[in-house]
């Protein structure tokens, strides 16, 4: 959720120079189904303003009072929404989820820089994956909450946990979900507290080669996901910031000189989109000697078969793998006609690889939406209890 986090660190520093308290509310822990998993946000500032989200909506007005609860108190608190029961009115919310909600509302003080809101700042800072770990307690509602208090880049650790061997647990556990690339629930301190160890990754880089009109709404909605973009095209008329204004780079150039200029790492998927199938031709062979996590081909398969082929008699050796990364034509089956509903069907696609989803309807699903690596049926055993509100 990097766009997340990006307009929650934004909403933060607008409320900062208008001198009005914040508190961080956040999803630490879901049992059953809910709308938002653990790690979802949202900013609530004193004047009622709130960034991000913790639910559909349903949660936001409980929550807002929550948060101001906690700010005006300089208290975390943990809050607990039980929608298992029929009637569920006697929360205060209609939620109709079937799940229980645990949320963890931290007031922010600026004056200490590894506050939630700085730990996440670290993280927005530098463009790889991190791990951040909050600790909560089930079992000691009106006790202290230690809250969001671990950061591992890979690179450094800020913490502010006074017990060691509690910090050498997490960081072990944190450099393990850096390696599965998963977020765990774990629990210590003798089974008194329960940590979300958070795995975050940076918001995916989207390069697309080609500035024609079709690139406009593809540009459009890829910003409102929080998407890097970089723009490359050979013509200076076309891939400009006056066509492309919402574009976080743009380089004009031939093939060779244009790719040198861009890093390609694996949250890097490319669009070729030039219509020049010479030009597209040059990129591709330059992209199948990274590590891309997606190549997409506008056009009929056939002109994609054509690039292979063209390779292949050029000597190279194309392999399993290198063609795993093709998606030609680029984009879901939807029906789509207009640039716009193009750009949809090749977002939707580049979503469903990156999250290792096949792309079909949510009603064939036989299981659940979300992951259930966090979820109630994988948590420790200690942590199930009886559920109160």
């Amino acid at each position: 959720m990097p766009k997340e986090i990006s307009d929650i660190l934004f909403a933060f520093k607008e409320a900062q120079l208008q001198g009005r308290q914040t508190a961080l509310a956040t999803v630490v822990h879901v049992e059953g189904s809910s709308y938002r998993r653990p790690g979802a946000r949202m900013l609530v500032e004193d004047n009622g303003k709130m960034t991000g989200a913790i639910s559909g909506g349903c949660l936001e007005g409980d929550a807002l009072r929550k948060a101001l609860l906690a700010i005006n108190q300089r208290q975390k608190k943990l809050v607990t929404y039980n929608t298992l029961h029929k009637d569920d009115v006697e929360f205060g919310v209609q939620l109709g989820c079937n799940g229980i909600v645990h949320i963890l509302f931290e007031p922010i003080d600026p004056m200490q820089p590894d506050n939630p809101i700085g730990l996440l700042e670290k993280f927005h800072l530098q463009r790889q994956d991190a791990v951040l770990a909050t600790l909560f307690s089930l079992k000691n509602f009106s006790g202290d909450q230690p809250g969001t208090c671990f950061f591992l880049n890979g690179q450094s650790i800020f913490s502010t946990i006074t017990n060691k061997y509690l910090e050498a647990e997490i960081k072990e556990d944190a450099l393990m979900v850096l390696t599965r690339k998963s977020s765990t629930l774990k629990q210590y301190s003798d089974n008194t507290l329960a940590g979300f160890v958070e795995l975050l990754q940076p918001p995916v880089s989207l390069i697309i080669v080609g500035a024609g009109n079709d690139a406009m709404p593809l540009v459009e909605m890829a910003t409102v996901l929080g998407w890097q973009i970089t723009m490359i095209d050979g013509r200076a008329t076309h891939a400009n910031n006056q066509r492309f204004p919402k574009t976080d780079k743009i380089i004009v150039g031939k093939p060779v000189e244009a790719m040198r200029q861009v890093v390609i790492d694996e949250t890097s998927v490319v669009v070729l989109m030039t219509h020049n199938y010479n030009y597209d031709l040059a990129v591709m062979k330059i992209l199948l000697q990274n590590k891309c996590r997606y190549i997409g081909t506008l056009g009929p398969k056939a002109r994609l078969q054509r690039m292979l082929a063209e390779l292949l008699e050029e000597g190279h050796r194309i392999t399993d793998e290198q063609v795993s990364m093709l998606y030609g034509p680029t984009g879901l089956d939807i029906g789509a006609e207009s640039a716009e509903e193009i750009a949809l069907s090749v977002l939707a696609e580049i979503k469903a690889v990156l999250s290792d989803r096949n792309g079909n309807f949510l009603r064939a699903r036989l299981d659940g939406i979300h992951s259930r690596s966090v979820s109630a049926s994988d948590e420790p055993k200690q942590l199930q209890r009886d559920k109160t509100s």
